[in-house]
């Protein structure tokens, strides 16, 4: 028998050393079991598993070997760029050359930011900036030190922008996950800051996104408003862009009828095709197949007690607290926490009342290293609860031990990999489908034919509604809870 494990379809000499630290903990696990001897109760700790040392021993030369692997690569490391990111990189310099800006629509998992690292490094920067999500951060500078581009970087989060003085000489500007700027009619605290930064440095700018208008095309006017010959620099406001390249409708909102932007026309990517250069993960040669499959856990009673009294009632009121569902909006958000068994009252605390997801978890998906993700932050508390020192919420720590890692929907469904996760868990659902879509990706490699998703539902929860919704590209909203309060 060969004494040394097979590298798994996709995993690096690192992602071998993982798996066998986890096969070690596994099957080194212990129980503790309460035995009567000689009429005294005694703990008497035993293996779960039996008879194991020789497979242990294989275990541990397979690691050395794969340790041995990645020390002897480690002095030579580097990166070098795939075809079609040699030739987006080229197309992208002539861009830049004429216009001064281009937005790479590249669909995750393409290289996005290896190839707008490689774009810098052909315009000639010698101190670029960089502009990211907090999580982002240590994996764009990863592939910064794989590059070894001629020039320096610094990879910032959109929080700290304020932090950028006038004596920094940065004469590049890379836009991560430019999409989060695309907020209308009013712009953004964050392209308000992107713009002026923009406007300050006179810097090419590059912007990056898998999805550039994930729920409007309306969301590109503050996407390049930062850039001064944007295509749309005529429109001097949104409302001028809105009246030329949107059809603006009205809608009913708590009685009232307001304006609705979010109709834009196919004109606006149209006139970005000049500055636009697309590529898809069927172009890169990726055939990943996503599984999902959903998995049903019974809360405790008393959580289904509180979740009808609220909705007969549309209030709970304690000792000390109350959980107010007085409008259908109100309603829809704190089912949506009972259901996955946390809440948020009145006041403005929140609290863990359920953990029967996490132990759920915990139990299936023992010896098993996850990435779950959560939507409320007492979510986090109760898989903490949990898990105890077996779960992490940094990326790092996740990549180098056997620790599962807990990721907000949100800011964590963009600009990360999960390539070393067996599985993905979702504790809970977002409204959006945005959501849905971008963070069922983080585990996509080019080596790894198949995902598997799983999404961890109450039973007779409202969860399967809004799944439902976003796995049909639509949000979930409260139009469509009211029509569903009734099933629930």
């Amino acid at each position: 028998m060969n004494q040394i494990i097979e590298r798994q379809i996709g995993y690096s000499d690192q992602d071998m050393i993982e798996y066998c630290d986890l096969l070690i903990k596994t099957l080194s696990a212990t129980t503790e079991k309460i035995v009567k001897d000689r009429g005294l109760h005694k703990s008497v700790v035993q293996r779960k598993f039996k008879d194991v040392d020789e497979t242990i021993d294989r275990i541990e030369k397979s690691k050395q070997h794969y340790l041995n692997l990645m020390l002897e690569s480690l002095g030579n490391q580097s990166i070098e760029l795939r075809d079609y990111q040699i030739d987006i990189a080229n197309r992208a310099y002539e861009c830049i050359q004429v216009h001064n800006f281009v937005y790479l629509a590249m669909e995750v998992r393409t290289g996005k930011t290896l190839t707008s690292l490689s774009i810098a490094d052909k315009c000639g920067a010698k101190n670029v900036l960089f502009i990211t999500k907090k999580k982002a951060i240590s994996s764009i500078e990863n592939d910064y030190n794989l590059l070894k581009p001629d020039y320096e970087i610094v990879v910032i989060n959109y929080e700290s922008l304020h932090l950028v003085s006038n004596s920094e000489p940065y004469d590049f500007i890379i836009v991560d996950e430019a999409h989060s700027l695309g907020a209308f009619p009013k712009a953004s605290g964050r392209s308000l800051a992107v713009k002026e930064l923009v406007r300050r440095l006179k810097a090419p700018v590059v912007f990056l996104s898998g999805t550039p208008t994930p729920e409007s095309y309306s969301q590109m006017y503050h996407q390049v408003w930062c850039v001064s010959n944007n295509p749309f620099s005529h429109c001097v406001n949104f409302y001028k862009f809105a009246a030329e390249y949107i059809d603006v409708k009205q809608k009913k909102v708590n009685g009232m009828f307001i304006r609705d932007y979010s109709f834009g026309k196919q004109s606006i990517l149209d006139i970005m095709r000049p500055y636009t250069l697309t590529y898809t993960q069927k172009e890169a040669g990726y055939v990943t197949e996503i599984k999902e499959e959903i998995l049903y856990v019974s809360l405790k009673p008393s959580t289904y007690n509180m979740i009808n009294r609220l909705k007969k009632d549309l209030v709970i009121e304690g000792k000390e607290e109350t959980i107010l569902g007085d409008t259908p909006v109100k309603l829809m958000s704190k089912l949506h926490q009972l259901y996955s068994g946390t809440i948020k009252f009145e006041s403005g605390n929140s609290m863990v009342l359920d953990t029967s997801k996490a132990e759920f978890i915990k139990t299936n998906f023992e010896g098993c290293k996850v990435g779950i993700f959560y939507k409320f932050k007492e979510e986090l508390e109760a898989l903490k609860q949990v898990f105890g020192d077996e779960l992490t919420t940094e990326l790092d720590e996740f990549n180098s031990t056997w620790k599962n890692i807990a990721l907000q929907i949100v800011s964590g469904r963009e600009g990360i990999s999960l390539k070393q996760a067996q599985y993905l868990l979702y504790y809970n659902i977002d409204f959006s489908a945005t959501s849905y879509w971008q963070s069922r990706d983080r585990m996509t490699t080019k080596e790894r034919l198949s995902n598997q998703v799983y999404w961890i539902f109450s039973e007779n929860g409202i969860e399967d509604m809004i799944y439902k919704a976003v796995s049909n590209k639509k949000d979930y909203t409260v139009n469509h809870f009211k029509k569903d309060l009734f099933n629930l």
